[in-house]
């Protein structure tokens, strides 16, 4: 759903009193966090989503690594999932026995368990995991901490909604973004491990809201201003020239719609800079912000564990809650 009928909903429900759920108070949380212990808390969150590429076992893998991402944005293990699958029945049934291989294998590089699913008959395929994850409450990260004076930094090339729709328009081939594909099925494992063990601020995944949506909820929940270099962002090579050209995905422009009012100055921002900024993204980076003595040490340190990592911004005190534009 889009970001703005979706809070409209959310505002609806009631709100769990638990003292034991730790993020009832941050509603822009990437997983929910429920203590079991003063040493153990369970780390949950749920995604799934239609194929973005043709190979059936590779949208496996991208839809896994994609739903693994939010236990890894805080700082926490994965320790089981449970599959989610929407499948045709005119389609040959190999086809999601490769995609469940796909999920299976980044299951286990994540040192995950599956422990079951749920599957349902659906016009269109669909597939996702359900993952729980843990970590000592006093470990925990989120997007809340940010500081002013942080320097924000990036572990994955952007564009990849803007090249999937591309090749549901048939403009490019898998091929053609086999770069794409290799990063959406990365996991974000180590450059979670690599942030935990430098020390980090606060941090969040870029996904289905895009860098724009995701930077100003980490804004908001820290009560900061964010301030982004456009040109420091990597992009994959043919991503500017598609999003020239109208291959932009639906969700591009309700990110747009809902989050460009939060941005101080968009007129400095090319259109295709902004379809950029709004792109929702598959399986996307971690945003970290860390303090600036230590984002020497933390791009080193990524790049060393075979992370991409280049800083895009800072975090600053003035325009809490909004995005201003930088070189």
């Amino acid at each position: 759903m889009a970001p703005g009928p979706l809070a409209q909903v959310l505002r609806q429900l009631p709100t769990a009193t638990d003292e034991n759920f730790l993020t009832v108070d941050l509603p822009f949380a990437d997983a929910g966090v429920y203590r079991l212990s003063d040493e153990c808390a369970l780390v949950q969150s749920i995604d799934f989503f239609t194929p973005i590429v043709d190979d059936p076992c590779s949208f496996g893998r991208i839809a896994a690594a994609n739903a693994l991402s939010d236990i890894y944005a805080m700082g926490a293990r994965p320790l089981t999932v449970l599959n989610l699958i929407g499948f045709p029945t005119c389609l040959d049934k190999d086809v999601l026995v490769q995609i469940l291989h796909g999920g299976a294998e980044k299951a286990s590089e994540a040192g995950a368990v599956v422990v079951g699913g749920h599957t349902v008959e659906d016009d269109e395929p669909k597939y996702g995991m359900a993952v729980t994850g843990v970590i000592h409450p006093k470990d925990l990260i989120t997007n809340a901490g940010a500081q002013p004076g942080d320097r924000l930094v990036l572990t994955k090339t952007l564009g990849t909604g803007i090249l999937a729709t591309a090749l549901k328009g048939e403009v490019i081939s898998e091929a053609q973004m086999s770069d794409a594909v290799q990063e959406m099925e990365t996991l974000n494992k180590t450059a979670s491990e690599v942030m935990q063990k430098i020390g980090v601020h606060a941090c969040t995944d870029i996904t289905g809201f895009g860098l724009l949506g995701h930077a100003l909820e980490l804004a908001q929940a820290s009560h900061v201003g964010i301030e982004l270099s456009v040109n420091k962002l990597r992009v994959y090579p043919q991503v500017p020239e598609l999003a020239m050209i109208g291959l932009i995905p639906a969700g591009s422009y309700r990110n747009r719609e809902h989050y460009l009012p939060s941005v101080v100055n968009p007129k400095e921002l090319q259109p295709e800079v902004i379809d950029i900024l709004a792109d929702p993204q598959t399986s996307g980076g971690l945003m970290i912000s860390i303090a600036s003595k230590k984002v020497a040490a933390l791009i080193t340190q990524l790049e060393l564990s075979g992370c991409a990592a280049y800083e895009i911004g800072q975090v600053v005190s003035n325009c809490p809650g909004k995005m201003i534009i930088a070189n």
